[in-house]
C-alpha cells in the first residue's frame, strides 16, 4: 500500500494522446516498458560514463561502466528508497530509467561540447534532449510521435532535478507549450528519489572504476570521508582478506551509507509533515528527498577528489580532448552538408526552415550517436586525422 503522499496510478494526469488502459500494466509500468523498449535506452549501452567505450585495451573497459549499466544501477537504487518510503516503485524506475537518454557520445564531455556548438541555435542540455527523445524522436507508433509517457513521467525527466527556472532550453520550452509541466514546482516525491539515487550510484561507481582504472589507490581513499572508515571497518573484522574483495565489501559498505542516510532523513521529515497528497510534496519549499547535511558535506569531499583525481586526471583529459575535436569536426560538416548524414536525417535537414532548426536536426543526430559510432563516422570523414 502506497502512502498517501506517494503518486498514485489511478490519480494519474494520463496520456498527452488518450489511449487505452492496459489490462495488466498500471500506466507507470507501461512508461518503463516503452523505455527499455525504445532505440534511445538501447544505444546508451555504448555511451560513455566517464571512460570512452573504445578504451577498453588501455583501461580494462569491459568492466567500466557504461551509461546504460549506470542507468540501470539508478533505477536499482531508486526503487529500493522508493518502496522503502511507501512510495510507487514503479513511476520511480521509470524517471530513473529515462533519466539519461538524452546523454550524447562522450558523456559530459560531448555534452559540453554540443553545448558550445550549439550555443547561436538555442543550446543542449541533455535533460531537454531526454524529453524530445520520449515525446518526438522516437518513431515506433502508429498513433504518435515519442513514446506518450504519462503526465507523472515527463514532469520527472524535467524536473527531477528541482524546478526549472529561468529561460528555458528550446526542447524543454517546445514540451512545455505542449502540455504544462508545472515547471516552478517540486517535482514528485518518486522524481526526486529518482534524482538521489543518480547521485548514489555514480559516486558508488566512480570509486570502484577509478580504484579498477588505477587512478588512485585504496590507501588515498582512506582520508576520505565515509570511504575511509568503510575500509577501517572490512579491516577491522576481516583481516587479511584477498584485496578485490576487500574493496568491494568497504565500497558495498559506502553504498549502503549513502542509501540508508537518504531514508532515514526522508522519513523523519515526513515523520514531521505528514504530506496527505503527492501535489503537497510538489508545493514545498524544497526536495523532501534529499542526504542530511553532514553526509552531504561529506559526499562533496568525496566528488571533490574524483573531480581532480578521476574527471580530470591527465589521461582522461587527453581523451576529452580528442572527443571534442571529434565533434567540433562532425557538428558543422553535418549542418553545412546534410547530404553526410543518412537519408532520411538529410532529407529532414533540407526540409528544415532555417540554419537555427536545420541545426536542431544535426544535434539530434549527433547527439544519438554512441560512441563507437562517432568515432567510426569521425575516421571516415576526416580520415587523415586521429
Amino acid at each position: 500500500m502506497n502512502a498517501p503522499h506517494a503518486c498514485h496510478p489511478d490519480a494519474s494526469r494520463g496520456r498527452l494522446h488518450p489511449e487505452r488502459m492496459s489490462t495488466f500494466r498500471s500506466p507507470w509500468q507501461r512508461d518503463r516498458d516503452r523505455i527499455i523498449h525504445s532505440s534511445a535506452f538501447r544505444r546508451l549501452k555504448h555511451k560513455t560514463q566517464v571512460f570512452v567505450e573504445h578504451d577498453g585495451e588501455a583501461y580494462r573497459g569491459d568492466y567500466f561502466r557504461t551509461r546504460l549499466t549506470h542507468t540501470i544501477e539508478v533505477a536499482q537504487v531508486a526503487r529500493t528508497i522508493a518502496g522503502a518510503l511507501g512510495l510507487n516503485t514503479d513511476l520511480a524506475e521509470t524517471v530513473a530509467l529515462a533519466h539519461d537518454l538524452g546523454h550524447p557520445p562522450f558523456g559530459h564531455t560531448g555534452e559540453d561540447a554540443l553545448a558550445a556548438l550549439m550555443q547561436p541555435y538555442g543550446g543542449f542540455d541533455h535533460n531537454a534532449q531526454a524529453l524530445r527523445i520520449v515525446t518526438r524522436l522516437e518513431r515506433h507508433y502508429a498513433d504518435f510521435d515519442g513514446l506518450n509517457l504519462t503526465w507523472e513521467a515527463l514532469e520527472g525527466i524535467a524536473k527531477h532535478n528541482g524546478p526549472v527556472t529561468g529561460p528555458l532550453p528550446y526542447a524543454l520550452a517546445e514540451v512545455n507549450a505542449q502540455w504544462d509541466l508545472e515547471l516552478h514546482t517540486n517535482a514528485s516525491a518518486e522524481a526526486q528519489v529518482a534524482a538521489v539515487a543518480d547521485d548514489v550510484a555514480y559516486n558508488h561507481h566512480d570509486l570502484h572504476d577509478g580504484l579498477r582504472a588505477e587512478l588512485f589507490t585504496e590507501d588515498e581513499l582512506a582520508e576520505l570521508p565515509v570511504v575511509g572508515p568503510a575500509f577501517a571497518e572490512v579491516d577491522r573484522l576481516y583481516p587479511g582478506l584477498d584485496p578485490t574483495r576487500r574493496r568491494y565489501e568497504a565500497l558495498r559498505r559506502v553504498f549502503g551509507v549513502m542509501v540508508e542516510d537518504v531514508i532515514a532523513v526522508a522519513q523523519n521529515r515526513l515523520a514531521g509533515l505528514q504530506p496527505q497528497s503527492a501535489q503537497e510534496i510538489r508545493d514545498m519549499d524544497g526536495p523532501i528527498i534529499r542526504f542530511s547535511k553532514p553526509l552531504y558535506q561529506n559526499i562533496k569531499a568525496i566528488k571533490s577528489f574524483l573531480f581532480t583525481r578521476m574527471y580530470r586526471a591527465p589521461s582522461v583529459v587527453v581523451e576529452r580532448s580528442n572527443v571534442t575535436a571529434m565533434l567540433n569536426d562532425l557538428f558543422p560538416l553535418f549542418l553545412h552538408d546534410p547530404g553526410q548524414m543518412p537519408d532520411h536525417w538529410c532529407r529532414v535537414a533540407r526540409e528544415a526552415g532555417d540554419e537555427t532548426q536545420c541545426a536542431r536536426v544535426v544535434l539530434d543526430y549527433v547527439a544519438g550517436m554512441t560512441d563507437r559510432f562517432a568515432i567510426a563516422e569521425h575516421q571516415r570523414l576526416f580520415p587523415n586525422r586521429r
